[in-house]
C-alpha cells in the first residue's frame, strides 16, 4: 500500500464560513453544556449553603462518613466538566489548523478526524481530572477541604500558589508553552492520517497543554474547588497566555503574581 506523502505547510487553507461552522458548533454547543452544568452546580451549592436548593451530591464531610466509589465517581465526573470546560477553548488554533489540513488531505473525512482529534485532546485532561480526584479525596478526609470545596487554608493555599507561581519560570513551563503557541509546527512535524492518527496526535497536543497548565489548574484547591469566577479567570489566562505574541511577559507576570500571592498568605498564616 502507497502511502500518502506527508503533509506541508503548502496544503493548509482558509476553511470555508460552512466548514467553520460544522467543525466549531460541536465544541460550541459542549462548551454551553459544561459551563450551564458548572453554573447550576455552583448556585445549587450556594443554595444548600443557606439551607435551601435541592438534594445534590457533596464530598462526605471529614469524619461524617466513609468515602464510597460513588463519591470518588461523582467528583470525578465535576473534575471532568471543569477541566472541559476551561480547556476546550484554548485548543481552538490548533483544532482550526488540524481541520484546515484534514479538509485538504482527506475532503469526505476531515469533520471526523478533527471530532477525534479534539477527542484525544480532552483523553489527557479527563485522565488529569482522575489524579485530581485522587488528590482531593484526602483533603477530604484530612478536613483540609470542607463539603463546598472552599480554599483548604492560607497555608495549602499559599503552598498551592507558590508550586504555580515557580512553575511559570521553569524550563519545561516554557517548552511545552512554545509548542502550545505554534499548533502549525506541532502538527507538520507529526501528521499521521487516519482515526487513530487524529486521537494521537489529539493526545500529543494534550499532553504538551497538560505540561503548560497542570499547575494552573491546582490553583482551584487554593481558591475554592467549585468557585466559577475563578474557573472562567484561569479559562481565560490559558488561553491569553497561548495566543498573545511570543514573549514572556505574560507567564513570568503571572508567576510573580501568584509567588507574591502565595508568600503574603503563608505570612498570614505564621504571623496569626
Amino acid at each position: 500500500m502507497l502511502k500518502k506523502k506527508p503533509v506541508s505547510a503548502q496544503e493548509l487553507s482558509p476553511l470555508s464560513w460552512k466548514d467553520r461552522s460544522v467543525v466549531f458548533a460541536g465544541m460550541a454547543a459542549v462548551l454551553a453544556v459544561s459551563w450551564g452544568y458548572l453554573l447550576w452546580m455552583s448556585w445549587q451549592m450556594e443554595l444548600m449553603h443557606v439551607g435551601g436548593g435541592r438534594e445534590m451530591w457533596m464530598p462526605p464531610a471529614a469524619a461524617a462518613r466513609p468515602w464510597t466509589w460513588h463519591d470518588l465517581t461523582a467528583l470525578f465526573s465535576m473534575w471532568s466538566v471543569m477541566m472541559v470546560a476551561m480547556m476546550l477553548p484554548t485548543v481552538l488554533p490548533a483544532t482550526a489548523i488540524f481541520a484546515a489540513l484534514g479538509k485538504r488531505r482527506n475532503p469526505g473525512g476531515f469533520r471526523r478526524a478533527t471530532g477525534l482529534f479534539v477527542l484525544g485532546y480532552l483523553l489527557v485532561w479527563i485522565s488529569f481530572s482522575a489524579l485530581a480526584s485522587l488528590m482531593q479525596w484526602p483533603l477530604h478526609v484530612g478536613g483540609v477541604l470542607n463539603r463546598m470545596m472552599d480554599g483548604g487554608g492560607m497555608l495549602f493555599g499559599g503552598l498551592v500558589l507558590m508550586v504555580a507561581g515557580v512553575y511559570q519560570w521553569t524550563p519545561l513551563k516554557t517548552a511545552c508553552l512554545d509548542y502550545c503557541r505554534s499548533p502549525l509546527g506541532f502538527l507538520l512535524s507529526c501528521w499521521k492520517d487516519g482515526a487513530a492518527g487524529a486521537v494521537g496526535m489529539g493526545v500529543r497536543n494534550g499532553l504538551f497543554c497538560l505540561g503548560c497548565c497542570w499547575a494552573l489548574m491546582l490553583v482551584m484547591f487554593a481558591v475554592g474547588v467549585m468557585n466559577v469566577l475563578w474557573m472562567a479567570l484561569l479559562a481565560v489566562f490559558v488561553l491569553l497566555e497561548k495566543v498573545v505574541p511570543p514573549g514572556d511577559v505574560v507567564r513570568i507576570g503571572a508567576g510573580l503574581a501568584l509567588t507574591a500571592w502565595g508568600l503574603y498568605w503563608l505570612l498570614l498564616y505564621f504571623t496569626a
